[in-house]
């Protein structure tokens, strides 16, 4: 079995706000999706550490932002879900501001690992999370979770369509198939975040 190089993350801290993360320099990269897509359980997969990040089957229990750092410095960070959370406007407001602010302003965000169910993808939230990438040249990497809940033809009928939909955004966008179950498409999923995370620093625009 090949080496993990997401291996060795170890939780950091969790926050309401990105100007209480770790300090911005280095390389990170951010997991955003809707709370019931997966996206905890993806991340404990990828890092092959069990439990690292919170899975519940209460959709929304990630309610900040959670950094954890991998041996070389570099970080993961999970960001909070968006939709299912049965939680006050007011909360939902705060992590809208948290989540523009973040993507808007992280200098040593280098990509996004965007998860979506592949029984329910490209919902407004991923749409709008993709929309965003493409304008502000950040790269974005799709998992489609869970597929191990459909068919070998529904699966890719599904990967088709979002290719298309990327495509269609010209923006450095990727797809695949995921699922932290069967174990689908997890070394390939280590393999592009890891090329992300030495990719080259945002220019942000002030």
């Amino acid at each position: 079995m090949p080496s993990n190089p997401l291996h060795g993350a170890s939780f950091a801290l969790s926050t309401p706000e990105p100007l209480q993360l770790p300090a911005d320099s280095g390389a990170e990269i951010a997991f955003a999706g809707r709370s019931n897509a997966g996206k905890s359980s993806a991340l404990n997969v990828l890092v092959g550490v069990h439990g690292l990040a919170r899975t519940s089957r209460t959709p929304g229990r990630t309610q900040h932002l959670v950094a954890f750092v991998l041996p070389d410095g570099r970080r993961l960070v999970d960001l909070p879900g968006y939709g299912y959370a049965k939680v006050p406007e007011t909360v939902r407001a705060q992590w809208r501001d948290a989540l523009e602010g973040y993507l808007m302003r992280r200098r040593s965000l280098r990509a996004l690992a965007l998860v979506m169910d592949i029984r329910h993808p490209l919902t407004p939230f991923d749409q709008q999370m993709l929309a965003f990438c493409a304008a502000h040249a950040l790269p974005c990497h799709v998992l489609l979770t869970k597929a191990d809940k459909l068919g070998r033809g529904q699966t890719a009928q599904t990967l088709l369509a979002v290719q298309r939909e990327l495509a269609q955004l010209h923006g450095v966008l990727s797809v695949q198939v995921f699922s932290a179950t069967a174990g689908t498409g997890v070394e390939a999923a280590r393999g592009v975040l890891t090329r992300l995370l030495g990719g080259p620093p945002r220019a942000i625009i002030t």
